[in-house]
């Protein structure tokens, strides 16, 4: 791996806080760019030419104007993915001479985390716990932390595991310290390290015995009085009859008080307050963004800390000195004016070795961040992040300050955070109607928008000026759970192809906003996320169109013998192999990356074509799905089946039409093509040979949708769904032979 083979320049390794170094790939890549480009020119060249000259009828202009649209679509985000090649930047951060900048404990400036959760059934409190937990026993002075828990789903079941995993924190704190424990997630610690001392088994039966008590109170729906003391119970008489997710009052509750909470060992406990907003059903509570504005004020009242980490609710910290590795760039004065945030990648346990999903989601998470470190810096992944709290007010130069001076990045909390003046602060704005007539979310605060809150702010705040930096360790900083069933997958990919179309078409479009505030190459950089989902155009093209012309004998690509041929060999070979080699770089393997790709072309028929879908009926009024939370529930038998590298279809769902139609007439069309090939007329190899191998790169990656067709097993595709895309797959055959033959 490039990154790991790091060779420091510039400023010594002992006194700096961080150096940088650019990858020996950047000239090659700039080099192989010129030449693609030169071969896109020349594809467009005959394109135009078939258009113009060659199209004599209805059938032959829709095939080439079909193809010419597939393939611009193709050149434009080949296009914008350059941006991410021609200056990508490896860091290295050295924690250890932090010393020098912060020579006592009150230098090191406080930090407060916001944890997000929504649902105690999608995503269960233990898991919420555990990532409170590991970030609480950070290697940073505990009274500089202060943990929220934003709880959309307003559920006692969740405030009741924080209240137990406060008491667990009391001796699961001072044992990482003692111990230096490296795992500070108490149940990857546990499961990765079998008992050993007396301590630790102690330990783990606290550990397991309050699991249990939190499983048992979420399986039954409601907390007993057996658990709670008399000060809880106060807290919980909250939760009336008619207290809903969807319409309830504030709750806030400090869990632990640094002020006043310590360890078994006499030790200051962080701060760790719990947070659900008010919520109305005549009100927009713009879903994830709202909360974190919400955290955004309500820390403010109670600690207002410069630095703020946003996590997602299953990503536990799996390095205790991540937040030094952030103040390295903090502390250096050349940057901390403009530095918005730093951002650590996204990495996930529990994948499958073959990545049959492609959740890795490398590009995205490593590899395309790195290209970004060249430039203005990475875009926000949502989770992982540390924030400039100033950031949130406008841009380096221009403070956009808050209604009440207590929101102000710079205001200083003086009071307690019980103190009644402080509570009764807090639970002011964090109330539905606060926003009211304000600015959070449009001049300040997480932006409103887009169902890509994360993506959309961060892109909002470099074009307000600020930089980021994309910090990625040998050592992952964090481990988030994914999805290990295809619905889920796509149910998250469709909800964020929304969001990025919401981005696309509105005023902030990246080609002609973010050029003009970020540069052209950073404009591209977020043009190449946004536009996405406009990859199903040449997916359902290329997915159809030669097939079932090659169903009905028709030709529609260059003989072999002709030039044309081999500039669309170059074109396809060159841009595999650059994505292959990409990949393998950066600790990827073949069969990883073919899973990958295979899911690109999955996401290209499914979420991002009824993501698209749903975003136009959206558009023009028609009412669409709501928000839906990715279930982090891990079922066994389907964890089972994950493990074995099998596809689990499992349930319904109208995305499996379009990728299961592909593959009966790829498989078609293949058949017949080879057929046709090898035993008819001396030209039906020049003129269809094309059109069979993509048929047959078709069939390829289709072997686990014909898997899942035949399969007997529940978790196959549901019967219904084979047999409609059987007769929609006739219907299309149908219509193509009547317009093909015209």
């Amino acid at each position: 791996m490039e990154s790991h083979n790091r060779t420091t320049t510039g400023r010594s390794t002992s006194t700096a806080l961080h150096t940088a170094y650019p990858s020996r790939r950047t000239t090659a890549n700039r080099i192989f760019a010129a030449i693609y480009a030169s071969a896109l020119l020349a594809l467009f060249y005959h394109h135009t030419n078939n258009l113009l000259f060659h199209s004599t009828t209805c059938s032959s202009f829709f095939t080439s104007s079909s193809l010419l649209i597939a393939d611009f679509v193709f050149a434009f985000m080949w296009l914008t993915t350059q941006s991410f090649r021609m200056r990508p930047l490896f860091r290295e951060e050295f924690p250890e001479n932090l010393k020098r900048v912060l020579k006592k404990e009150s230098d090191f400036p406080a930090i407060d985390v916001f944890i997000c959760t929504a649902d105690p059934y999608k995503e269960p409190p233990m898991g919420v716990v555990n990532t409170a937990l590991s970030v609480m026993a950070y290697d940073y002075p505990a009274e500089k932390i202060s943990v929220f828990v934003s709880d959309d789903g307003g559920s006692a079941l969740t405030l009741f595991a924080f209240f137990e995993a406060a008491k667990f924190a009391g001796h699961w704190l001072p044992f990482c310290r003692k111990n230096d424990v490296v795992q500070r997630c108490p149940e990857a610690y546990f499961a990765a390290n079998p008992s050993t001392t007396s301590e630790t088994d102690k330990l783990k039966i606290l550990y397991e015995s309050m699991k249990a008590r939190v499983e048992n109170v979420v399986v039954r729906g409601k907390v007993n009085e057996q658990y709670i003391t008399e000060e809880q119970y106060q807290a919980f008489a909250k939760w009336t009859h008619g207290f809903t997710p969807q319409d309830h009052p504030t709750v806030i509750q400090v869990v632990l008080d640094k002020s006043k909470d310590r360890d078994i060992t006499g030790h200051p406990m962080p701060n760790l307050v719990y947070v659900s907003r008010q919520k109305s059903r005549t009100s927009t509570h713009h879903f994830k963004a709202g909360a974190l504005n919400v955290l955004l004020r309500v820390s403010a009242t109670m600690s207002n800390a410069p630095i703020i980490l946003t996590l997602d609710c299953d990503m536990y910290s799996n390095d205790p000195q991540t937040p030094l590795r952030a103040l390295c760039y903090f502390s250096d004065n050349e940057l901390r004016s403009k530095l918005g945030y730093v951002q650590f990648p996204q990495r996930f346990h529990g994948i499958n070795k073959s990545d049959i999903y492609g959740c890795e989601l490398k590009r995205m998470f490593k590899i395309n961040p790195v290209g970004l470190n060249g430039l203005a810096g990475p875009d926000y992944f949502g989770t992982g992040c540390f924030f400039s709290r100033r950031a949130f007010f406008g841009g380096p130069s221009a403070l956009v300050s808050p209604e009440m001076p207590e929101l102000r990045p710079d205001n200083v909390v003086c009071k307690p955070i019980r103190s009644p003046e402080i509570l009764e602060l807090a639970h002011l704005v964090a109330g539905c109607d606060y926003e009211k007539q304000a600015q959070w979310g449009y001049k300040i605060g997480v932006r409103y928008g887009s169902l890509v809150e994360d993506f959309f702010t961060g892109y909002h705040l470099q074009c307000e000026g600020w930089k980021s930096i994309f910090c990625n360790p040998e050592k992952a900083a964090f481990y988030g759970d994914t999805p290990i069933s295809l619905v889920d997958v796509l149910n998250q990919m469709k909800r964020w192809s929304i969001g990025l179309h919401e981005v696309t078409f509105s005023k902030y479009c990246p080609l002609t906003f973010g050029s003009s505030y970020i540069g052209i190459l950073m404009g591209f950089a977020y043009a190449h996320y946004s536009f996405g989902p406009l990859w199903s155009i040449p997916m359902v093209v290329y997915a159809f169109l030669p097939s079932l012309a090659l169903l009905n004998g028709v030709s529609i690509f260059p003989k072999v013998s002709e030039p044309w041929f081999l500039l669309y060999l170059f074109l396809f070979l060159g841009g595999y192999g650059q994505d292959l080699l990409d990949f393998i770089i950066e600790e990827g393997t073949f069969k990883k990356w073919w899973n990958d790709q295979r899911m690109w072309m999955i996401r290209g028929l499914s979420c991002f074509l009824f993501g698209s879908i749903e975003y136009f009926l959206k558009s023009l009024g028609i009412s669409t799905h709501g928000f839906n939370v990715t279930s982090k529930v891990v079922d066994q038998e389907q964890s089972k089946i994950y493990e074995q590298g099998v596809f689990d279809f499992g349930v319904e769902s109208p995305m499996f039409v379009p990728m299961t139609m592909a593959a009966i007439t790829n498989l078609a069309a293949f058949c017949l093509g080879l057929v046709v090939v090898l035993t008819g007329r001396e030209s039906a190899f020049e003129e269809l040979v094309m059109q069979v191998l993509i048929s047959g790169f078709g069939v390829f990656n289709s072997l686990p949708v014909y898997e899942a067709m035949i399969t007997s097993s529940k978790r196959g595709i549901p019967t219904r769904t084979t047999l409609l895309s059987v007769v929609l797959s006739s219907v299309l055959f149908v219509a193509a032979f009547v317009a093909l033959r015209k």
